[in-house]
């Protein structure tokens, strides 16, 4: 399985376990700006056999075409493109070619409310792409059929980390959790009023705990960037965080096991929270729009304001909507699993499979794909650049310990500049 980001990892991992319990997972994650941290590993409580850190065009390299059943790419639409060409050529060519060859799945790590069609398109070619709910799949057939591609690979199933205990709360809430998220919104005005309103509920309901459900630590970075964290945002609060109000980490699974109302602009814990039927809002103060995602909500029964939420409201969730999102669709989990695991296993057991064929091609995306794959050491028919085939690959953990300290400082010099020069270059440019 290869993964890019911390929430990439938690869904391409559990989704494997879920399309089949018993296996042996080997970990591989994406070197990039997003590689997750040991901590936020740790956090995310997927494990694997074994784990290493690799560049893509090493993983195509070493990807033995005998050696896996299945291949998950838990990666963003470009990192997945990239890898299904490099994987195409490297099983089509010399003493790689011919018999049997590993299952590729793909799919979304949880709402998709941007780059629809973008992103779909970058994952055509696996034989697999999972959609996390009926809603999805219907979507995602329909844009294959609007290029002319096989829309045959997608399957229904469901977000792989649904789960834990049933919500039986009482009649008021005691504690309110607030997901935050890196990207979104924006702004640092958007920001720091989400966050004085959190802060806001928890002095107006002293007898309430309004725990601040933090992604990141500072410096640390996932699937989305986020140059304004709420951590450094708290500090401009006068006098500060009242006592019933505080910034937590952890696992969400863990954190949602003592929630009785979970607050969040669009965030997929609100995806989490529903399955065990916490009453869940999604904010519409700052409008219902799409670049906040939020009107991927829209008929959920789940929008609301932070007035509402002072007033005491707790939204309640439409049953039809929630079984279109695949949220204990049908009354059963654990069965939203079947066809995929299903269409696996058939596919498995076949004799042989066709080679991998990506809708994007040197022919059909001229000006767009040579780009994706170059960023990863692949030219326009997938094979490794000169230069990127020769350099030595990196060996041992999930960290070369001699070379720790100058990445670190490397990323650290890139964060300074995402969080730090170029907001204030963008500031410059309004004057």
């Amino acid at each position: 399985m290869l993964a890019d980001s911390d929430t990439r990892w938690k869904w391409g991992a559990l989704t494997a376990y879920r399309i089949q319990p018993d296996i042996r997972l080997d970990g591989y994650l994406l070197r990039g700006r997003a590689t997750p941290t040991v901590r936020q590993l740790d956090e995310v409580g997927a494990r694997a056999e074994t784990l290493r850190e690799i560049r893509g065009v090493d993983f195509v390299r070493s990807i033995d075409r005998t050696r896996y059943d299945v291949v998950v790419l838990a990666c963003v639409g470009g990192a997945v493109q990239a890898m299904l060409h490099g994987l195409a050529h490297a099983w089509s060519s010399g003493a790689a070619a011919g018999g049997r060859r590993p299952v590729v799945v793909t799919g979304y790590v949880g709402v998709v409310y941007e780059k629809l069609a973008d992103g779909l398109l970058l994952r055509h070619g696996a034989d697999v792409v999972l959609a996390n709910s009926r809603h999805d799949a219907d979507r995602f057939r329909a844009v294959y059929r609007g290029v002319g591609a096989d829309g045959g690979s997608v399957v229904e199933c469901a977000l792989p980390f649904l789960g834990g205990a049933p919500y039986e709360g009482g009649n008021a809430p005691r504690t309110v959790v607030f997901a935050a998220q890196p990207s979104v919104p924006e702004s640092r005005a958007d920001r720091m009023y989400l966050l004085r309103r959190a802060v806001g509920h928890a002095r107006r309901h002293p007898d309430r705990e309004v725990l601040i459900k933090l992604r990141s630590k500072p410096g640390e970075h996932t699937t989305h960037i986020e140059e304004l964290p709420y951590q450094k945002l708290a500090t401009k609060i006068p006098g500060g965080l009242p006592a019933n109000c505080r910034a937590v980490y952890g696992n969400m699974g863990e954190v949602l096991d003592r929630t009785d109302l979970l607050v969040t602009v669009s965030s997929t814990a609100a995806l989490e929270s529903l399955h065990r039927g916490i009453p869940t809002a999604v904010l519409t103060d700052l409008g219902v729009r799409e670049t906040l995602g939020n009107h991927h909500f829209l008929g959920s029964g789940c929008l609301a304001s932070w007035d509402e939420l002072d007033a005491g409201h707790r939204p309640a969730p439409d049953p039809d909507w929630l079984a279109r999102q695949g949220i204990a669709a049908d009354g059963g989990y654990e069965r939203a699993f079947d066809a995929a695991r299903d269409r696996v296993t058939e596919l498995r057991e076949a004799p042989s499979l066709p080679p991998l064929a990506p809708y994007y091609t040197p022919r059909t995306a001229p000006g767009y794909l040579p780009g994706i794959l170059a960023r990863h050491g692949l030219d326009p028919e997938g094979e490794p650049l000169p230069g990127h085939a020769d350099a030595p690959e990196e060996t041992g953990g999930l960290r070369r310990i001699a070379r720790e300290t100058v990445r670190e400082a490397a990323r650290g010099a890139y964060r300074h500049g995402v969080q730090r020069v170029a907001p204030a270059i963008r500031r410059w440019g309004q004057l």
